[in-house]
């Protein structure tokens, strides 16, 4: 090896276990989305290609894959979330 190491990917395959990770799943997803909308907007946008429907198509795209990101880790703003989030206190309504 040349010394450098890989970055593991953060791979969680469980379905959210409360309330509390599904939001911040789902908000990390929406930052995400912005992300990559904006990032495609600067390199991938041609303006020669104006086709019914194809901006919504591209912000569904950017959709699906921000929310296939944070389901499987995303970048880490979900983890930090659930960090700062207090514990439940008293059993967890069903």
């Amino acid at each position: 090896m040349d010394g450098t190491r890989a970055i593991e990917p953060i791979v969680t395959t469980n379905p959210p276990s409360g309330k509390g990770e599904k939001a911040a799943r789902e908000f990390e997803a929406i930052l995400l989305t912005s992300l990559l909308e904006a990032l495609q907007k600067s390199f991938a946008f041609d303006p020669k290609d104006s086709s019914p429907g194809c901006n919504e198509y591209r912000e569904l795209g950017s959709q699906a894959l921000a929310g296939a990101m944070a389901n499987g880790g995303g970048i880490g703003i979900a983890r930090l979330i659930l960090q700062h989030l207090p514990a439940p206190k008293g059993p967890v309504p069903r």
